[in-house]
């Protein structure tokens, strides 16, 4: 959805989970080099680490982030402005980036040598089009989400790397809700679990929904979810720890303060979500991630961040120190529990669990 969150102004952070029962923030300043919204994020591992964001801005630490380099893009991605919203690492070296905007501002660009060259695999033909978020299950595949248009779901998948992209037919998708699409806010509208599963987190005014596949995109299923809905409310992210429990979270992202009908869970795949109502989410989040190997989640959004240890059914919040804002994404390393977020003014942050 074509969507922008106000400014904040953010510095980098290292949190620490002493243990089970207690986190004790241990806040570092520091600087990735950048002023840009850095809205997208991903780690491949401990040490490699990517981020994306407005002004063209990409950027990759190989030392842990103890040095950030921002990534000299080749002229044809650097002569206009450009607002990368999401980036996939799928290994040390391999990064698939994704620029949101109307028609050809929708793009999908792909490097294999650490960002030194980039292959444009896919730009949007449709003058209505608007791409918003993408995740792979391995290298080799992976699915996009876009707003929907004239009441068709727009759902791409790759097979081969993203040497091509194809558009999953509408016969196997439900007919889209009018102006239904997903937030473009952290790049984590999508879930996948094990190598068939994935879910997409919608949004329309009128309701929130959830698209599961199990066969790697070949037939799809929906379900309603209780997430409150308006034209700036819904579903910002979608997170599963296997095929199936999982969570969605979001809120309002003009009234960031607001805990209204913003987290649900399923504990049958996304068949069905409740809503937790009490000891929930403090606020609009627009990101949520699981805490690989457990059922510890972790949500970030503009005004703080929550945590769970109970698969989502209670929460309490992580407050943010004063004069800093908050975050739009956090990406954890499957190999490791390090999790990284990122936000305005080029903020990334570290966040340890012990």
């Amino acid at each position: 959805m074509k969507s922008l969150f106000l400014p904040l102004l953010l510095v980098v952070v290292t949190n620490v989970l002493a243990d089970e029962s207690v986190i004790k923030p241990i806040w570092n300043n520091g600087t990735s080099g950048v002023t840009a919204r850095l809205r997208g994020v991903s780690a491949a591992n401990e040490k490699v680490v990517w981020a994306s964001g407005s002004a063209n801005s990409v950027l990759r630490t190989a030392d842990g982030g103890v040095n950030w380099v921002k990534i000299v893009l080749p002229a044809d991605m650097d002569s206009t402005p450009l607002d990368f919203r999401d980036i996939d690492a799928v290994d040390d070296h391999t990064a698939y980036l994704l620029c949101i905007g109307p028609s050809t501002a929708s793009r999908i660009y792909k490097t294999s040598d650490d960002g030194q060259h980039w292959t444009l695999q896919y730009t949007n033909p449709d003058p209505k089009g608007f791409l918003d978020a993408m995740t792979y299950w391995d290298a080799q595949s992976g699915l996009v989400v876009g707003d929907s248009i004239d009441g068709h779901l727009q759902i791409l998948i790759t097979e081969n790397g993203g040497a091509t992209w194809n558009k999953i037919s509408d016969a196997v998708l439900p007919a889209a809700l009018p102006n239904e699409g997903a937030y473009s806010a952290s790049g984590s509208n999508i879930a996948m679990s094990g190598n068939s599963n994935a879910w997409i987190g919608l949004s329309a005014v009128t309701k929130s929904r959830v698209l599961h596949t199990a066969d790697r995109g070949k037939s799809w299923t929906v379900s309603d979810t209780p997430i409150a809905t308006s034209e700036s409310a819904g579903i910002f992210s979608v997170a599963f720890r296997d095929t199936l429990h999982g969570v969605i979270v979001g809120g309002d992202y003009k009234n960031e303060s607001a805990a209204v009908d913003n987290v649900a869970i399923t504990s049958d795949g996304g068949n069905t979500w409740t809503l937790v109502k009490d000891h929930g989410l403090s606020g609009f989040r627009s990101a949520v991630q699981y805490l690989p190997g457990t059922t510890s989640l972790i949500a970030v959004g503009p005004s703080g961040a929550d945590f769970s240890q109970d698969d989502g059914q209670t929460w309490r919040k992580i407050d943010y120190p004063a004069g800093i804002g908050g975050f739009d994404a956090i990406s954890f390393s499957q190999s490791s529990k390090t999790a990284w977020a990122s936000g305005n003014n080029g903020a990334l942050a570290r966040l340890n669990f012990e």
